[in-house]
């Protein structure tokens, strides 16, 4: 560790790094308890910089920004759900709607991140943030002590002194490494998402999907991955689809395979091809996702600062549901709270951060839900959920409804016991993964 040296008196009272869903966040919530904040954005504008699939569940913002259904711009409000199991030539969708999710409070809306982060970020703002974009935190300022006490920048001034960081930097968690607070990283604690933005008017999306005026689909799909262990989607933008995929990071990389070659398969997929063709491409990003939750959570604080959201880990991946942005938003408002708190009494200490963040996100879902179900993104990416039961279960579904005239109706027991032979899976693995996923989602 470089020799530390005792920064000028304090510019602000708390500077955050990231102006994503996590920052903004949490910059609400400092500047709205008196604190004077920066709030630090590498990109030319928040958002610009960021990439997920497309779906949140903005009923996490009733406390933060109670106007938000209102105010937020959402591109369509989620009433359609599908998992859809695919194989090459097959696919098997369990598809529910829900006129409920319509109406507020809502369920799930569909958003596009450049102009949703854009929004949080002012209403950062509007509570009395400053935000400071086009510059990137490149180290922490240390105290004399050895506690965190600003960042450096990228720019020609440099430093950016403060009583404490919210670091909200994203997955390579940048500063939590340089804090020490990390715990070493696997390829295999990440995947790779890519996805495309395709456009289509808003009516013809609403003829594909059967979806009524900003009514919004999520499809989210097992298979169609080339092979690679991960997972598929489907999202309808207001006059946009977002297509694509979650590949494991290994798996990718044994595979000797281009993600975008893979995304390319999805889209010419029977069950997909007809709900992309003639969509016109509009934008390709691609963007690491922290996956292993718990398993690869660091020290959330030290003195002088507090992590949330990717930085973090607080990323839910657990094949049922697939969160990240409302993590985020619960994890920096959390952080920001609790900053906000040992700035105002003059404590800062790692001891106090720790226990009252971790206190505060166990008094809501966030480490409720990564610690329950800290097993199920090994589970969802185990070879046999992946590979064997998918073609497992799609086969027995068309034996199912293969008419057998003149011959009689087979009985299901015997088709399933012949398609668990034919794929190979052995009557210990199906008890042993039945019994993992009793233990994870049960």
């Amino acid at each position: 560790m470089p020799e530390p040296r005792p920064p000028a008196a304090p510019e602000f009272d708390v500077v955050v790094v990231g102006a994503g869903p996590a920052g903004s966040a949490a910059a609400v919530q400092l500047a709205r308890a008196g604190c004077s904040v920066c709030l630090l954005e590498r990109g030319p504008a928040p958002g610009s910089k960021n990439l997920f699939g497309g779906v949140v569940y903005p009923k996490v913002l009733d406390d933060l920004v109670p106007e938000w259904r209102e105010e937020a711009p959402l591109e369509r409000w989620v009433t359609r759900r599908a998992t859809m199991i695919l194989t090459d030539t097959q696919a098997l969708s369990i598809d529910f709607r829900s006129t409920a999710w319509g109406q507020a409070p809502y369920n799930g809306a569909t958003v596009l991140r450049p102009v949703f982060d854009a929004w949080l970020a002012s209403q950062a703002e509007a509570a009395g943030a400053v935000l400071l974009t086009s510059t990137t935190a490149v180290g922490l300022l240390r105290n004399g002590s050895g506690g965190v006490a600003g960042v450096r920048t990228d720019r020609p001034d440099g430093d950016l002194p403060a009583k404490a960081v919210v670091a909200c930097d994203g997955v390579n968690a940048f500063l939590a490494k340089e804090a020490g607070c990390a715990v070493p990283s696997k390829p295999s604690h990440y995947t790779l998402g890519v996805k495309e933005v395709l456009a289509l008017p808003a009516g013809e999306i609403e003829r594909r999907f059967g979806l009524g005026t900003r009514e919004g689909a999520d499809f989210e799909i097992l298979g169609g991955t080339g092979g690679v262990a991960g997972g598929g989607f489907v999202y309808t933008n207001r006059d946009t689809l977002s297509v694509g995929l979650v590949l494991s990071l290994p798996a990718l990389a044994a595979s000797k395979c281009r993600p975008e070659e893979i995304l390319a398969g999805l889209k010419q997929h029977p069950a997909i091809a007809p709900l992309v063709v003639g969509a016109d491409l509009v934008e390709y990003g691609a963007h690491l996702i922290p996956e292993a939750g718990v398993g690869m959570m660091p020290r959330l604080a030290t003195e002088g600062m507090v992590i949330a959201g990717d930085a973090a880990g607080m990323c839910l991946a657990s094949g049922l549901w697939l969160e990240g942005v409302n993590f985020a938003i619960a994890s920096g408002a959390a952080a920001g709270a609790v900053v906000a708190d040992a700035v105002a009494v003059g404590d800062v200490s790692g001891r106090r951060l720790e226990k009252a963040y971790r206190k505060r996100l166990g008094e809501g879902f966030v480490l409720a839900d990564l610690e329950r179900l800290k097993r199920a993104p090994q589970l969802a990416l185990s070879e046999r959920l992946q590979h064997r039961y998918p073609q497992v279960i799609c086969n027995l579904v068309e034996e199912m409804f293969t008419v057998t005239n003149p011959h009689p109706k087979p009985r299901l027991l015997a088709l399933a016991r012949a398609e668990r032979a034919r794929a190979g899976i052995r009557w210990r693995d199906l008890a042993s993964d039945g019994w993992a996923s009793v233990r994870t989602f049960l």
